[in-house]
């Protein structure tokens, strides 16, 4: 059964940090990738960032490149999601994601987390 669980959700004001977690298990990761999506009320889910479990390649959306970073460590089965100089336009409903890669990058998703509340404002 597969189970990502996340942490790190929180307020912060624009310009600070915060890390989001995504500790995975019930799936051979090495076969995976893993990731992040997020949603605002009314809008459609954005895809945010996602590692290549296998090879360590990236994908970030071009509203988040040169501020999120996006990491794995193995040996705990986790990926980070690093995110920095944090915008009002950030604020929603991350979603960790786990799949095929390429289908991470295009959008799709087979296995979902409960999601965390990223909160941007003064």
């Amino acid at each position: 059964q597969v189970q990502l669980v996340e942490s790190g959700g929180g307020l912060v004001q624009p310009g600070g940090s915060l890390r989001l977690s995504c500790a995975a298990s019930g799936f051979t990761l090495d076969y995976y990738g893993l990731g992040w999506f997020r949603q605002v009320p009314g809008k459609e889910r954005e895809g945010v960032s996602f590692i290549n479990l296998s090879d360590g390649n990236t994908w970030y959306a071009d509203s988040v490149k040169g501020r999120f970073t996006i990491s794995r460590d193995r040996a705990k089965n986790t990926v980070y999601l690093q995110m920095n100089s944090l915008e009002t336009e950030d604020a929603a409903a991350y979603y960790c994601s786990a799949g095929a890669y390429r289908e991470l990058v295009a959008g799709l998703s087979k296995y979902w987390g409960q999601g965390t509340q990223v909160t941007v404002s003064s």
